[in-house]
């Protein structure tokens, strides 16, 4: 397939600045490959905000599954580096008051997560974006799944959608239970569509990582975990 994003378009939009990522330095040597919950209860005990602020979210922390050769599987841990980050998406009022988790040390299922400088990350314009983690309750038949968000997104932004394609399945583990998710993504998008995409995500579980789009250059990620 060949796929080639046209970024003209973005170059005279102004991104709207009410919804950032806030970008945060780690040190810490592993987590759990499944640390939704565990990553979500810490920033919950470090920002007692968090919970009540509806347009706060988390990012969980990825690395490449190509990486050595090998694929994870759900007990896997992930081994971190210097280039790992913690990102929580924020509205920009929210800035200082998560600026006090610069310095803090998290527990994340036994393992210690020292926080430290952080910086402002904008939300992207380009017209492809990606979710890893969209909660998918109980649809396993992906083509039951994209009719069932479609009408969903095409509410949200108010448009015809005219490209999704989903991608592999994830279990997340709570305390209520198992999460079911699939990884998403969105092409074609206007620069306006593909922002708002962004600030407002796609159905629950925003509080620890599910909905949030990323911007993405292509389709193979997605193809490639099919």
């Amino acid at each position: 397939m060949f796929w080639k994003e046209d970024e003209s378009a973005t170059d005279e939009f102004k991104v709207s600045e009410q919804i950032i990522d806030l970008v945060y330095a780690i040190q810490c040597r592993s987590v759990p490959a499944d640390h939704a919950h565990s990553l979500s209860q810490a920033i919950h005990d470090a920002l007692p905000w968090f919970a009540d602020e509806g347009d706060a979210g988390m990012h969980m922390i990825h690395i490449s599954e190509a990486g050595n050769g090998w694929h994870r599987s759900e007990t896997d841990e992930l081994l971190l580096s210097h280039r790992s980050k913690l990102m929580l998406r924020l509205p920009r009022h929210r800035l200082d008051d998560a600026r006090q988790l610069c310095g803090a040390e998290l527990n994340i299922a036994g393992n210690t997560m020292t926080v430290g400088k952080s910086k402002v990350k904008p939300l992207s314009p380009l017209s492809t974006q990606f979710s890893r983690y969209v909660q998918s309750a109980d649809i396993d038949n992906e083509e039951q799944f994209l009719n069932y968000i479609a009408p969903e997104l095409e509410a949200l932004l108010g448009t015809e959608v005219r490209k999704i394609l989903c991608g592999k399945t994830h279990t997340l583990n709570t305390a209520d239970g198992p999460v079911n998710t699939r990884s998403v993504m969105v092409a074609d998008l206007s620069a306006e569509s593909a922002v708002l995409l962004q600030q407002k995500g796609l159905g629950a579980g925003r509080k620890m990582g599910c909905g949030l789009f990323i911007p993405h250059k292509g389709i193979k990620a997605v193809k490639d975990s099919q």
